[in-house]
């Protein structure tokens, strides 16, 4: 209770205004090497071979990591549904790529560039397969499976029963049926995806990054280097905006891997393209709205079907869904209520957390609603 009444600094203020605080890119480490994340570069293939053998004799190279050197291939927030490498010679489902900025192959080199060079000479032999960039095509019966392992490419739904619709539009005087999209969005924060990780004395992996979910960070690098999670350390510097794009998955996973295999100090800074092409968007939403209300102005149902892309893999798309599923109501007492939600796989850049996180597109629906049966009664929507 001693901060009641008080006032409080930000421990970081300083820092930040005097031009000190250091940002993951910013922090050096003696005998550093770099390292380069090669996307796969298509959206949905299979990986037949992975040729990484003129990479691993070019100038400065000293290791070229691929899905055979990851002890456990496999992340996620939710669900662990993503290789951290696609490619041959790990689990069954890693050589399927499902998106074009999957990593495939990790370049280390004594600098920058050196490992820039060296990831061009990388061939990989792929077996295109269908995409979908549609989530309403990927809800054919016939749709080729982004999982193949799953029985369709609906990723979770979930659905509300409330009342009987269809008596209560039956008594409606006015209804407003609708249909409305919303597009996927990028975080677009200052900084890029940037980190650093090294082996300390104590023979712990200590990851220097930006992220959201430290300990979730923690678990996820020693899940997938079969590691106790003591073995990690995670530590977040200042940190250049997230809102929600740094939860899941960037670098972490493979900076750990690089500087536990080579034993020396791993950098890497994506560019802002790598940034925008390699992490989670805003989910795209479809809603199919149905509403009926009285002349009194009382909304006294609605139906909705509602669809989100959730791209290539879970990410928190489920989580996201379930806060939709509500907004999409608005915060209206509707006696009647109908509402089918599915949160759809894709060949699209995964989906995941944003300012809102379901929220802003489930009430842009309701409100788009409400104001359209406003104007069919000549009222005022507010």
């Amino acid at each position: 209770m001693r901060a009641v009444g008080s006032t409080l600094s930000r421990v970081d203020v300083v820092d930040k205004v005097a031009g000190v605080a250091q940002y993951p890119g910013d922090i050096d480490l003696p005998g550093q090497l770099w390292m380069k994340v090669v996307f796969a570069g298509i959206p949905h293939a299979q990986i037949n071979t992975l040729n990484v053998d003129h990479a691993r004799a070019a100038p400065g190279v000293v290791a070229v990591l691929t899905a055979a050197d990851v002890p456990v291939n496999e992340y996620g927030l939710i669900i662990p549904d993503q290789p951290v490498l696609c490619g041959p010679g790990s689990t069954p489902t890693a050589a399927h790529v499902r998106w074009e900025a999957d990593q495939i192959a990790l370049v280390v080199a004594e600098t920058k560039a050196q490992a820039e060079a060296a990831a061009q000479l990388i061939k990989v032999d792929y077996t295109p397969l269908p995409v979908i960039t549609d989530p309403l095509a990927a809800l054919a019966p016939d749709a080729p499976r982004i999982h193949a392992n799953l029985p369709d490419n609906i990723l979770h739904s979930y659905r509300i029963r409330r009342g009987h619709v269809e008596s209560a539009f039956a008594q409606a005087d006015v209804i407003v049926e609708s249909k409305y999209r919303t597009h996927a969005q990028e975080h677009a924060y200052l900084q890029p995806e940037a980190g650093l990780a090294f082996v300390r004395d104590d023979g712990r992996i200590e990851v220097i990054i930006a992220g959201q979910w430290m300990h979730e960070d923690r678990q996820q690098i020693a899940h997938a280097l079969g590691l106790p999670e003591e073995q990690i350390v995670v530590r977040y510097p200042a940190i250049g905006g997230a809102f929600g794009g740094r939860e899941d998955m960037s670098l972490q996973i493979v900076l750990a891997l690089a500087a536990w295999k080579t034993g020396r100090p791993i950098k890497t800074i994506w560019s802002r393209e790598e940034s925008i092409v390699g992490h989670h968007k805003r989910h795209p939403f479809i809603f199919k709205a149905k509403w009926g209300a009285t002349k009194a102005g009382k909304v006294v149902a609605a139906q909705m079907d509602v669809i989100s892309d959730a791209g290539g893999y879970m990410y928190t798309s489920n989580k996201v869904l379930g806060n939709a599923l509500v907004a999409c109501l608005g915060p209206y007492d509707i006696p009647n209520v109908h509402v089918d939600a599915r949160t759809v796989l894709t060949n699209n850049c995964p989906s995941g957390a944003f300012r809102g996180f379901g929220g802003p597109q489930g009430h842009f629906a309701a409100e788009m609603q409400m104001t359209k049966l406003a104007a069919a009664l000549g009222m005022d929507p507010v």
